[in-house]
C-alpha cells in the first residue's frame, strides 16, 4: 500500500434488498471474501433497484472496489472515532424526576 496511491479492481457480487414490514435493508457481499477497509469505496454497477413493498430481491452484479491510499486510510479512521462520538447522547442529570 502507498501513502499517496489508490488502487480499484471490479469483482462479482450479490444485493440483497428487502422492502416488507418488518426490513427496510440493501447489503453487498463482495464474492471471494474481500474485507473492506476505512476509506475504501465500493461501487455497484448497473441500472438503479427498485423493490416493491412487501417483497425481497437478490441480485447479481458486478463493483468496483477502490481501495483507499495510507494517508486516507489514517484520515478515515482518525476523524470516524470523532464523528461517532456525534451519535453519542449523554445524560448528566442526577437521576430525579424533573
Amino acid at each position: 500500500m502507498s501513502l499517496f496511491t489508490r488502487s480499484a479492481f471490479e469483482v462479482p457480487c450479490t444485493i440483497e434488498v428487502e422492502n416488507t414490514f418488518d426490513s427496510l435493508h440493501a447489503h453487498v457481499e463482495l464474492d471471494g471474501g474481500i474485507k473492506i477497509e476505512p476509506g475504501d469505496e465500493v461501487r455497484v454497477h448497473g441500472d438503479p433497484i427498485r423493490v416493491p413493498y412487501g417483497e425481497k430481491a437478490v441480485i447479481r452484479r458486478r463493483a468496483t472496489v477502490v481501495r483507499a491510499s495510507a494517508i486516507e486510510r489514517l484520515w478515515t479512521r482518525a476523524t470516524g472515532d470523532l464523528e461517532f462520538m456525534e451519535l453519542c447522547e449523554f445524560s448528566f442529570s442526577s437521576g430525579r424526576k424533573l
